[in-house]
């Protein structure tokens, strides 16, 4: 396995290190070194196995986590990210010391992950290959539930409580008029504390499967899957890699599929073959768009609070894409790595270092701590630990080991600063500060396999715009935003989107047209409740020259009533060719509910002509179109309200964009994103959309509580606040809502 491993890595030096291989060649030799230590060739192997049948057979996959660090797996193609060029850490991912099996997470094409898994246990066998438990824990209410079962309270009862949504009390005469006695409601309400926590039943791990040379019943307690000749380990994935055992995550990445989906449609549309590892990562359209924030559908950088700070960012390089995508999660935000960070970059405060020594390391992130890698190479410059100890010390600093553990790694830690003159109450400090952020720094190699995926997905955006958001909306549901904001996206990048057409129309959406004129024609699976099933149904039966009557679709489909009136709401049968007259959608709606219509009875003749019938206006189709696929593909629904709003002098993206700092605006569009994070403090974030672009909201905690209705269940929202512009952010403090019907 060692001697396969190293030829397989030496056959692919020169492809990915044309120049400077000796620097390649070294970390290669001191991987492999580690890897036959601690006689991990194999498992290698194996995953580069499952990797090239998959890319074999097209089928997207990206490694990720801290396998990004490893110069093997960016050779074998199990990862992306070339770890010399971004100065990653192999012993982040794996040391001599290392006490457990390492971690290779594998995205895979959402479509057709489920193709490679049951190739793994083609390859490897039933019994040798078993999926990860999770142990599914008590929370409130499914502790209600079962106490209240065990208990023998009554059902009324117990549903009422569940959802009271972890409310526990209820007036005394309630309980009385369900006979519960005092003595059993004290009890039960002990009980109910007491178990929360506790596991209550298994679950199968999102992407977690072992794999093992002695078949599995002879190593680990298991159990039937729901799916035949599957079976379901009962250890969670911590206690898999406590054994000793191989676990591998193949978990499913929706964005993957969108760019499967886009580099088809290229290779179709302009005969290009487009393989983005090739890609040159300093491309000025994706880094344009980066800096304006303008990155809705892109992986990972189209949320509220990565747009923010990709304005404040700024973003000139990958790296600093890499930093960006790290500094924005839950842990550098609850650590408060972030506004610093921003304030040194922009030039708002000095870049400062508790020890020289530390400069070199803290370099790209401004003096801060923001990855898990820093922590390592801090450990091991200053404290003179090996790379294998200080990884060792990330560990027990991020899980909050015992005092004594840590007393041990800060006597060391200590003794080695002093040993290069570091004065100790220095190395103390640092210590603390590697204590501190430890638990909140995000992993390089993480947020450069993200990065990655992100540039890929906006550089395809900006060079191929129709195939992309083609891609993104057969995709859904994915990201951030629902598919009528990536229609709306889409046509503010020049692309255009046409209805659901039963004759056009395909099962999902494609392009029409050629060169730079492609337009995304909408895919019949959006209509409300046809379905994969239904929508290929349609297009399976649809003759030659296409449908050319309403009678013929249910004659030929023989659909439910309700799906084709669906399909009539939706458009789909508005011109059924270039020479027939456009039919107004309510007339069709009649003409459906005069045919004698059974799903299974032919022929189905038409009954004599109705009456005549008020057509639909601009407005009612508008709105049957998006009830029907939620979308509306060549319009916008706040068009419908644009009149009365001018009149009441409400603004719209356009004017807040040209507002001042400190001016009281009132601007109203469809809630895009709603979101109160738990590290926000109790302040609420809101996107609104109207027909030229998003607007973002910030609602304080008491702004939002007195009018939380208004807030929680309007669709259409007007806002009057104050603006706040910084750094380039636009944003709106909240002060008034209304509703907007």
């Amino acid at each position: 396995a060692d001697a396969r491993l190293r030829a397989l890595c030496e056959a692919a030096l020169s492809r990915w290190y044309p120049t400077g291989e000796a620097a390649a060649r070294a970390q290669l030799r001191h991987e492999l070194q580690v890897i036959g230590q601690v006689q991990l060739a194999g498992y290698f192997l194996m995953v580069w196995e499952i990797v090239a049948w998959a890319r074999e057979r097209g089928i997207q996959v990206r490694g990720r986590g801290s396998a990004a660090n490893s110069i093997v797996a960016y050779l074998l193609g199990i990862t992306n990210v070339d770890p010399l060029e971004h100065n990653l850490l192999f012993e982040r991912f794996l040391s001599s010391e290392t006490r457990t099996m390492p971690d290779i997470d594998l995205d895979f094409c959402s479509r057709r992950r489920e193709e490679v898994i049951q190739y793994v246990y083609k390859r490897y066998g039933e019994r040798h290959v078993g999926m990860v438990c999770n142990y599914v824990t008590y929370r409130a209410r499914s502790a209600m539930r079962d106490v209240g079962k065990a208990l023998a309270l009554p059902q009324e009862l117990i549903d009422r409580l569940a959802k009271s949504q972890g409310k526990w009390g209820l007036p005394a005469e309630e309980l009385e008029s369900f006979a519960v006695s005092t003595q059993t409601w004290e009890q039960y309400l002990a009980l109910c504390e007491a178990i929360q926590g506790y596991p209550r039943h298994l679950s199968i791990h999102v992407g977690g499967l072992c794999i093992t040379a002695a078949p599995l019943d002879e190593i680990v307690p298991l159990e039937r899957a729901t799916m035949p000749g599957r079976v379901v380990i009962q250890w969670d994935k911590d206690n898999v890699e406590d054994a000793g055992l191989i676990k591998l995550d193949l978990l499913s990445l929706r964005t993957l599929s969108a760019i499967d989906e886009c580099l088809t449609m290229i290779q179709t549309h302009y005969g290009k073959s487009i393989d983005l590892d090739a890609l040159p990562l300093d491309d000025p359209a994706v880094y344009d768009a980066l800096q304006r924030a303008d990155t809705v559908g892109a992986f990972q950088v189209e949320s509220r609070a990565q747009q923010q700070a990709l304005v404040q960012m700024k973003p000139r390089e990958f790296n600093d894409l890499v930093i960006e995508v790290a500094l924005i999660r839950p842990g550098p935000l609850q650590g408060g790595m972030v506004h610093p960070f921003f304030r040194r970059r922009q030039g708002l405060e000095p870049v400062t270092h508790l020890h020289p020594l530390l400069a070199p390391i803290l370099a790209e992130t401004m003096g801060i701590i923001v990855f898990q890698e820093q922590v390592i190479r801090v450990a091991m410059v200053m404290g003179q630990f090996s790379a294998g100890e200080a990884d060792l010390l990330r560990r027990a600093m991020s899980r909050h080991r015992a005092e004594e553990e840590m007393a041990r790694f800060r006597e060391r830690f200590v003794a080695g600063a002093q040993a290069q003159g570091v004065a100790a109450a220095t190395a103390h400090e640092v210590f603390d500060k590697l204590a501190g952020f430890a638990s909140y720094g995000f992993c390089k190699s993480h947020a450069a396999a993200f990065a990655k995926t992100a540039y890929d997905t906006l550089w395809l955006r900006a060079h191929y715009p129709a195939a992309y958001y083609c891609g993104v909306l057969n995709a859904e549901p994915m990201g951030f935003y629902a598919p009528r904001v990536i229609v709306s996206d889409a046509r503010r990048h020049g692309v255009a989107v046409r209805p659901v057409h039963v004759n056009l129309s395909g099962a999902i959406c494609t392009l029409e047209g050629g060169g730079e004129g492609l337009a995304i024609r909408l895919g019949l699976q959006y209509v409300d409740g046809l379905g994969e099933t239904g929508a290929e149904r349609v297009v399976a039966a649809r003759p030659a020259g296409g449908y050319v009557e309403l009678e013929d679709l249910c004659r030929r489909t023989r659909l439910p009533r309700r799906l084709v009136e669906q399909v009539i709401l939706a458009g789909g049968l508005d011109e059924l060719s270039a020479a027939s007259p456009r039919r107004d959608r309510r007339g069709l709606i009649w003409e459906l509910g005069r045919l004698r219509y059974h799903e299974e009875a032919l022929p189905l003749p038409l009954a004599p002509d109705g009456v005549a019938l008020e057509p639909m206006t601009y407005a009612e189709e508008l709105l049957a179109e998006y009830g029907s696929t939620g979308v509306a593909a060549e319009g916008h629904l706040m068009e419908l309200h644009r009149e009365r709003l001018t009149r009441a002098r409400i603004g719209t993206s356009q004017t807040l964009a040209r507002a001042q700092h400190g001016e009281r605006v009132r601007v109203a569009g469809f809630v895009a994103v709603r979101q109160q994070p738990p590290t926000a403090k109790g302040f609420a974030f809101f996107t609104l959309e109207d027909e030229w672009g998003l607007m973002n909201i910030i609602v304080r905690p008491q702004v939002f509580a007195a009018q939380r209705a208004e807030w929680v269940g309007a669709t259409v929202l007007g806002v009057e606040g104050v603006v706040q512009r910084a750094h380039g952010q636009i944003n709106v403090l909240a002060e008034r809502a209304t509703k907007v019907k």
